[in-house]
């Protein structure tokens, strides 16, 4: 089941004012904070990345797959969500924990012709 572009809106929302996006990937979505992928949003459930910050905030018991195949992320209860300073919180300090992304490679360039 695909994830509904509100319950996206109602998470970007809530981080707001996070300098925080989503971007679609295959019917669910990547959370990003700081250009860090922090979360993914999956059948409507925020899965936060493996890190210290998520254990202790949310504990093992909530460790779950994403999506079928996946490894394991920290699903953020419902009513945890509605917690907007605590949601706040949990993701900018997941950022904060997270490596700076990769800079992209540049594609070559077409040879003329």
């Amino acid at each position: 089941m695909a994830t509904r572009k509100e319950t996206v809106e109602y998470v970007l929302d809530q981080l707001d004012p996070l300098p925080v996006r989503a971007r679609s990937m295959f019917g669910e979505y990547a959370l990003y904070c700081d250009d860090k992928t922090v979360a993914f949003i999956c059948d409507d459930t925020v899965f936060m990345k493996p890190t210290a910050v998520a254990e202790e905030a949310l504990g093992p018991e909530t460790l779950a797959p994403a999506y079928p195949g996946s490894k394991l992320y920290y699903a953020v209860p419902g009513d945890r969500l509605e917690n907007r300073e605590w949601l706040q919180d949990l993701v900018q300090r997941t950022a904060d924990v997270l490596p700076a992304p990769k800079p992209k490679r540049a594609k070559p360039a077409k040879p003329a012709g």
